[in-house]
């Protein structure tokens, strides 16, 4: 007689799922990672669109309409806010949405400017820096 036996066959599905399981989670770890890209980018563009506007009327602008730019991230894995904090300076945030939302160690990441000088949060890692 030819063939596998059911233990043979129970010892390698047992071996997929051990692999599936230490696989899956540095999957998803790596996918939120590149998801963030799309927050650093918004948050980015908000930078030079409030620089443009900061250099055109000497302040930086209230909304994000004033600029020009959407309340969402290019791919929508973000919704996108600015909170001023008077003439001079400004906080943007981006705050994962869907799937994206369960970044626990990232799931807002904020640019804070002040006069021109910018400070990244809520750590480089978020940045990806």
């Amino acid at each position: 007689m030819r063939g596998f036996t059911l233990v043979e066959i129970l010892v390698v599905l047992a071996l997929a799922a051990l692999l599936a399981a230490t696989a899956l989670p540095a999957y998803r770890g790596q996918t939120q990672r590149v998801a963030r890209l799309d927050a650093v980018e918004s948050l980015t563009r908000i930078q030079m669109a409030q620089e443009r506007y900061r250099a055109a009327n000497g302040w930086y602008a209230n909304q994000l309409a004033s600029l020009g730019v959407s309340g969402r991230s290019p791919q929508g894995l973000y919704a996108i806010a600015i909170v001023p904090l008077g003439a001079e300076a400004y906080v943007a945030r981006a705050e994962a949405l869907g799937a994206q939302a369960g970044d626990q160690e990232c799931g807002t990441l904020t640019l804070e400017v002040s006069q021109g000088f910018a400070r990244n949060g809520p750590s480089a890692r978020c940045w990806n820096r």
